[in-house]
């Protein structure tokens, strides 16, 4: 493969694994029914559900980045060692922001 044709699919996987946006949040309410799970409960439900598909989504279309030499890497703006310190991260913690606000950082 061509560089260019590399660093297209390397950038194109970056805006794929970026796409996913979190669960809105559930409306407020004006009665509750007692059969009916509470609303922070589901909202619990839907940002774990969320935390996943994200981290899913780094694992699938970032670390394969990996492959790629370290000069590539560094043309999209992504280091090596901040791809691995991203993927160490509690599953709390969104990877992808992270990886981003660390970027940011260092420039």
């Amino acid at each position: 493969m061509k560089r260019e044709a590399l660093t297209q699919h390397a950038h194109n996987a970056w805006e794929k694994a970026s796409q996913l946006a979190p669960p809105p949040k559930p409306p407020k309410l004006h009665f509750y029914m007692p059969a009916m799970p509470s609303m922070r409960l589901i909202r619990a439900l839907d940002m774990r559900w969320w935390r996943y598909r994200r981290r899913r989504l780094f694992r699938r279309h970032i670390l394969p980045l990996l492959a790629y030499d370290d000069q590539l890497l560094q043309d999209l703006g992504h280091c090596r060692e901040d791809i691995l310190w991203a993927n160490q991260l509690p599953l709390k913690v969104d990877a992808i922001q992270a990886l981003e606000a660390r970027q940011k950082n260092a420039m």
